[in-house]
This record gives C-alpha cells, sequence and structure tokens, in this order.
C-alpha cells in the first residue's frame, strides 16, 4: 500500500454512490475507484416496487447514467466487474478486470432476495425485484404477449398478464400488491402469517391494511407457503391459460401467469465471509463502520451497526446517515455515526402507512391513541415506537419528536 492508492467503494447503490459524493465534499484529490457487478446507475431501489402503475420502464427508473455519476463525483468506475476476492493483510482486492491495491476499503454490497426452495419443473421461473435487471425481466415478464390476452393494443405498455402471485406478505409484498392491483391485474398474496406485515405492524393496522387491499382486489391467502410450481404453457395462439400451477402447502392449486417472490432480503456477506471478517445477520461494523479488519468499512444494506444495537436498516434514511459520517471518517476526521428517529413510508396508496418500529426485544405493547396512530408504550408508558396510517402519515414529524425527546 503506497500514499496514492485509492479509496475503493464496492457497490455502486445508494450506499455507495453516497458514500463517494459525500467523501467528494470533504477530498477532492484522493483517487477513488468504484468497482460494481452490474452497469453502475443511479436509481432509486425502493421505487421498483410502485413503478408498473405508474408506467415507468428501466430507462424511466434511472436517476443519473453510471457515466454522469463517475464524471460527477470524480470516480474511476468499472461496471461490470465482479470483486473475486479480498486479502485484508495485503489490502487488495481481485476482480474480473484484474487486481487492485487500496488504501481504505467500503463494502456496499447490499443484500440479496431470499429465495426459498420449490419443487416443480417452473421453480427457476420465480421472480425477484431488487435491481434495475431484475425489474427489467419482471416487466417483461408482464407485457409478454405469451401471457394473457392483450387488452390494450400493441403499443400499450399496459400489462397482458392477467394473475400474478406473490410469495409474502411482508412490505415489499405489500406494495407489490398495490401497485399491481391499481394496474388491473388479479393479484393473490401467499403469506404463512395470519395477516399481512404481521411482524411490523400492530394487529389493528394490519388488519386495516389488508382489509383495504382486498376491497381494491388484493385475494389473501393467509397460514400457507407456495410449495411448488409447474408449467401450463401456452398452446399456439391460445392465450387464455395461465402460464404456471403454484400448489401451496395446505393442498390447494391456484393458477398465475407470474409468480413473484417478495420474502425479503438477506445481507450479502459472501464477500466479506470469505475475506474473514466478522459477520452475522450482516457484516459487523462499529461505531465508525469498520469491520473487524484494518481500514475495511462497511454500510447499507449489507452492515449489521452496533450503533443500532446490533441490527440491519435496510431503508434509505440510515444509508444516508451511515454515508455522511462514514465520509468524514475516511478523510480523516472519525466520525460516529448516530442514527435519529427514522420512520419508513411504506408505498401502499390504498392505505398510506408510516412505522417507527422499535428496537427488536423492546418490552412494551402496541396501543391505538386514536383512529390511525399506534404507539409502542414501554412499562413507563414512555413510547418507542409508531404507526400512522391514512391521513394520520402527516404526522409523521410530531410522532418523531415524542421519540427523540
Amino acid at each position: 500500500m503506497t500514499s496514492t492508492d485509492p479509496l475503493i467503494i464496492i457497490g455502486a447503490g445508494l450506499a455507495g454512490w453516497t458514500t463517494a459524493r459525500e467523501f467528494r465534499k470533504l477530498d477532492s484529490t484522493t483517487p477513488v475507484v468504484h468497482i460494481t457487478a452490474d452497469g453502475g446507475h443511479f436509481y432509486a431501489k425502493p421505487a421498483l416496487s410502485n413503478a408498473f402503475a405508474q408506467k415507468r420502464a428501466l430507462a424511466q427508473l434511472i436517476t443519473t447514467p453510471a457515466a454522469t455519476m463517475a464524471a460527477n463525483h470524480k470516480v474511476t468506475l468499472h461496471a461490470q466487474t465482479q470483486v473475486v476476492s479480498i486479502d485484508p493483510v495485503a489490502q487488495t482486492i481481485a476482480t474480473s478486470g484484474g487486481s487492485f491495491e487500496y488504501r481504505q476499503l467500503v463494502l456496499a454490497t447490499g443484500a440479496q432476495a431470499v429465495r426459498v426452495p420449490l419443487s416443480g419443473n417452473a421453480a427457476e421461473q420465480v421472480l425477484s425485484v431488487n435491481s434495475l435487471d431484475d425489474f427489467a425481466i419482471f416487466h417483461a415478464s408482464l407485457t409478454d404477449p405469451c401471457i394473457g390476452p392483450d387488452r390494450s393494443g400493441p403499443d400499450s405498455t399496459v400489462s397482458r398478464a392477467k394473475q400474478v402471485l406473490i410469495m409474502g406478505a411482508g412490505l415489499i409484498g405489500c406494495e407489490f400488491a398495490n401497485d399491481l392491483t391499481a394496474s388491473g391485474l388479479q393479484v393473490s398474496v401467499v403469506d404463512p402469517a395470519a395477516r399481512p406485515m404481521a411482524t411490523l405492524l400492530p394487529q389493528e393496522a394490519s388488519e386495516e391494511l389488508g382489509a383495504a387491499l382486498a376491497k381494491l382486489g388484493v385475494g389473501w391467502h393467509f397460514g400457507t407457503t407456495a410449495k411448488a410450481v409447474n408449467r401450463s404453457a401456452c398452446v399456439g395462439s391460445d392465450t387464455s391459460q395461465a402460464a404456471l400451477q403454484v400448489e401451496l402447502s395446505n393442498g390447494e392449486t391456484m393458477l398465475a401467469d407470474v409468480v413473484l417472490s417478495a420474502i425479503g432480503l438477506r445481507a450479502d456477506t459472501a464477500l466479506a465471509q470469505a475475506a474473514g471478517l466478522a459477520c452475522e445477520r450482516g457484516i459487523l461494523v462499529d461505531p465508525l463502520l469498520q469491520t473487524s479488519a484494518p481500514n475495511i468499512f462497511a454500510l447499507g444494506d449489507g452492515a449489521q451497526y452496533a450503533s443500532a444495537g446490533g441490527r440491519t436498516l435496510p431503508y434509505v434514511m440510515p444509508i444516508m446517515s451511515a454515508a455522511k459520517a462514514l465520509a468524514h471518517t475516511l478523510s480523516g476526521s472519525r466520525t460516529e455515526v448516530a442514527f435519529p428517529v427514522m420512520p419508513v413510508t411504506i408505498k401502499t396508496p390504498i392505505l398510506p402507512i408510516v412505522v417507527a418500529a422499535p428496537v427488536p426485544g423492546a418490552v412494551g405493547a402496541w396501543q391505538r391513541v386514536e383512529p390511525g396512530v399506534w404507539q409502542f408504550r414501554d412499562e413507563d408508558d414512555r413510547p418507542l415506537g409508531f404507526v400512522l396510517a391514512g391521513r394520520q402519515t402527516a404526522r409523521r414529524a410530531e410522532q418523531a419528536k415524542l421519540l427523540a425527546d
């Protein structure tokens, strides 16, 4: 390692690009190398779950092209480049495009969609959406002329598919269910829980959301899971038959043109683990966002934060806070990350919801304060979290202040 070795950032999602941007505000001269397995374009990943109803195709989701991001932030970008290994002792990385030495290394490797084992001859056709490339495949599957009748003419971007089955009634599953049903699709959601977002929302709020989405047209199938997916292919010009048959664990069989897995995300720790870095649910980082290896840092969906009680925080606001703090540390001013109250907006327009969840393991209970307002209160009646629904979402700042006081 020499004084001219670069800061290397692995991953070009929100965490990676925000770190580069914040670092450049403080240091305009240190070389920065950005390495990513995808195209490196800057986009808002949360927009993927509500883009279809807005008729936004792939190109419209890109906020800033990769080349422009690289130029704006004076970064040497290696897109479509796979990182093979990290050597923390030599401070080098090996990639599909060659080897690099680093002064400091930032892991912004993100998270991967959770995939459960499925049997059947079409199990590989189950989709998940966790990137632009994933969305492109998903969008194509919904507009494939072999799937369902074209109800809108050859130039329309309205879906030709008719039936979508979503595996998972969590946050992402509910967002997709709202978006696709609003697009005119027949949407069914399968989940082993008894209600939507059962682990995130108090029961009343969950039931209100379930009822609102059901009124929109979502079909709920709780207490069961998908077990097998088999083909039911189009024959000739007859596109009236659903493309897939899904067998559920309760013995029921459902038809679908597209099956979407929205079970959740798991931190991508493979690279870090192979390099000997300490990992649990994510890459372990201290308050400075340093991993167990010198000069290697991590943030974003792949990190497990000591400053957040050992949680992973796969949301936008934590990423922004972490990137700003890390930029100061990387530029020579050691700065611990401090996470503020960070409410999450759930994109279900039929019933908008804002959640500030209590820390896992917190002792207390949800209480309905007034219509559309729930608070998680401890034994001393102190609020530790809140949920707002419908028009009450406008009160997020007020509720957040209660938690901060």
